[in-house]
């Protein structure tokens, strides 16, 4: 029998057992596991749960990143972050498929990091940045679409004096119903409609830059990059964590665990399809809107997009941009609200009862509704949370997606040292690992010169 039958064959097992309730290494899988990462989906759920958590409205803060870099960096920048993280993830789901075929398929990034490095790895580090990360990118979520809310009320209502925090507790509502869906696979057409959804309004913003860059009233178009050494400096690494957290995934592992075994090959179709979408998308709306702005690129590009209140594009592009943005935020706040779900079913409910018995319903509709709404009250009471989510996603995402993939791959596959995937993973773990570390700092600066501008449930 050769070694693609064994590997078939040991693969088919870990279905049955999974199936049954047990993990791959004899033990019982947690209702965390049993119950959200049921592993039943195609590589084209893979590949929509995939775009949903990385082609996200963050992306469209590309120009942003680009008025503190330049045209020359900020593109190569963006082209070293679709090759890294792509190849970062190729290397995680590698790793999680060599595990499946030796009998040990892992679900979270947690038991990746406990099986690879030691327990206390993933205890006292990756789950902790991980709940962080995602958690984070939930009350970004909620923030970002009440913000969409406001903006579209004040187009209708130009003067309106609603406060965002109601837009935000409304939006906190709505995620409070969508967080039910039981697991990340009963997600898969919600994130088919995130797929086409942002499709939809990165092409109305590309066509708003268009429309704005050749019409009078577009800021001159100026691409030098302002302030003096220092300021540039630091805004060139606040930029990288832009692009870093636009490139942000956090969550591969518990992805490929939704993938029904055997998952060999599954998750490479799913990341080629995403990465279909992030090329579309990343590069037309960086380029278009800087083209458009230039130095003058605010925190969004929709904020580029009304001046003074006034739409500078017509108002009817701006509204369908604002509503597709707004409704494809409630599909990347639920697949970021998962981890959460899944160490919350693992505490409260009980897997030798099924999943839809009252003993399990009630505390999931409890856990779960309260866990939106602490991350609707933050998101309420710090409208300033991008500049803390900043930090997260230097602190997080630049760790966890560029930097542990190429541990992870060398301490499992062992590579030769005189070979070039060992220096290559190296490097990569070294220099992401580096940059982590000076992009928290800018971050933190940046909280601090922000600081006196902060004020509790402000409207902004």
């Amino acid at each position: 029998m050769g070694m693609g039958a064994v590997a078939a064959s040991r693969e088919d097992e870990e279905a049955k057992k999974m199936e049954a309730g047990g993990d791959t290494i004899g033990k019982n899988l947690d209702a965390g596991a049993l119950f959200v990462l049921q592993s039943k989906g195609s590589w084209l759920h893979c590949g929509y749960h995939l775009t949903t958590s990385i082609v996200a409205p963050p992306l469209l803060s590309l120009p942003f990143a680009f008025a503190a870099l330049g045209w020359t960096a900020g593109i190569i920048c963006l082209v070293i972050g679709a090759a890294v993280t792509f190849y970062s993830y190729n290397l995680i789901s590698r790793v999680l498929e060599h595990h499946a075929q030796q009998g040990r398929r892992q679900l979270r990034f947690r038991d990746m990091a406990t099986d690879i490095l030691g327990p206390g790895w993933g205890k006292y580090y990756i789950g902790p940045i991980q709940f962080l990360v995602c958690f984070g990118a939930v009350i970004a979520c909620i923030l970002l679409a009440g913000q969409s809310m406001k903006a579209i009320y004040l187009l209708a209502n130009p003067g309106g004096t609603i406060k965002l925090y109601v837009f935000v507790a409304i939006f906190g509502v709505f995620m409070m119903t969508l967080a039910q869906l039981p697991s990340f696979h009963s997600l898969r057409h919600v994130n088919l409609i995130s797929l086409l959804l942002c499709l939809a309004y990165s092409f109305c913003a590309v066509a708003g830059s268009i429309y704005l860059g050749n019409s009078d009233k577009a800021p001159p178009k100026d691409y030098s990059i302002t302030g003096d050494a220092k300021n540039r400096v630091f805004g060139v690494f606040n930029a990288i964590a832009v692009i870093a957290t636009t490139y942000g995934n956090g969550i591969i592992p518990e992805i490929q665990a939704t993938v029904a075994a055997p998952v060999t090959g599954k998750m490479f179709r799913g990341l080629c399809l995403c990465y279909a979408v992030v090329i579309t998308t990343f590069f037309s709306v960086a380029i278009s809107g800087y083209w458009a702005v230039g130095n003058q690129a605010q925190g969004t590009l929709l904020s580029n997009f009304m001046v003074d209140g006034a739409a500078v594009i017509p108002e009817w592009l701006l509204l369908i941009t604002q509503l597709f943005t707004l409704l494809q935020l409630s599909a990347v706040g639920v697949v970021y609200l998962q981890p959460t779900n899944e160490v919350l079913e693992g505490l409260c409910s009980d897997a030798k009862q099924g999943q839809y018995a009252a003993r399990n319903v009630v505390p999931r509709l409890a856990s779960r509704t309260v866990a939106v709404a602490a991350a609707t009250t933050v998101a309420a009471m710090v409208p300033f949370f991008g500049d803390m989510n900043s930090l997260i996603g230097a602190f997080g995402f630049l760790p966890l997606d560029f930097a542990v993939p190429a541990v992870f791959y060398n301490v499992t596959f062992k590579p030769s040292k005189k070979g070039v995937v060992f220096w290559l993973n190296t490097t990569i773990a070294v220099v992401f690992s580096a940059l982590a570390v000076i992009a928290s700092v800018a971050a933190v600066r940046q909280i601090a010169l922000d600081a006196k501008t902060y004020k509790l449930f402000a409207n902004v």
